[in-house]
């Protein structure tokens, strides 16, 4: 009895381990909240597929940690969004509340939000949230939105002026010497 007794809790504290939270990785749930991502400003374009984001979450706000890949936004009618995913909280057990915030950054300036923020490129970040996860009972609950999200912006970074402007620019310098030596 005390064998099968020790068996199965150790069996419960293993499946407890595994247990994750889960939200829905997404910035617009129709009937719940959109929150489009734009790049310079809140009335600037939004952002398309040349933007990477990832979510970050974790028990606390000083806690943030990527989850899973990032993934870049979508284009068209529907840039400044990204697909929806179910994303697994590690940190965070089912039910339990976790901290999450979106992040985003110009794919050019690096393949993470660190490295783009490193690399003085252009980035942004949702204010933080407090989602009850889902993944919680048997069937598990759903995933849980992200309630509360808002828009923001992708900003700064280093400008890079296409080279078409360079030659114009120096066409332009160039007449100019021409026109004044005359």
């Amino acid at each position: 009895m005390k064998k099968a007794l020790v068996i199965l809790s150790s069996l419960l504290v293993a499946v407890g381990a595994f247990a994750q939270g889960q939200v829905n990785f997404a910035n617009r749930v129709v009937g719940s909240y959109d929150a489009p991502v734009f790049v310079g400003s809140l009335t600037g374009a939004k952002a398309d597929a040349t933007y990477m984001a990832q979510l970050y979450a974790g028990p606390s706000a000083t806690s943030l940690a990527p989850i899973g890949a990032p993934v870049p936004f979508r284009t068209g009618a529907a840039a400044g969004y990204v697909t929806s995913s179910t994303a697994v909280i590690p940190t965070v057990a089912p039910g339990a509340v976790a901290q999450v915030q979106i992040r985003a950054w110009a794919a050019a300036a690096g393949a993470s939000y660190e490295s783009a923020l490193a690399a003085n490129g252009a980035t942004g970040q949702s204010a933080i949230l407090a989602i009850t996860t889902g993944g919680l009972g048997t069937p598990p609950s759903l995933p849980a939105n992200l309630d509360g999200l808002t828009s923001f912006s992708i900003t700064g970074g280093t400008v890079i002026p296409e080279p078409s402007v360079l030659a114009l620019g120096a066409l332009g310098g160039l007449a100019l010497l021409i026109r004044r030596r005359k």
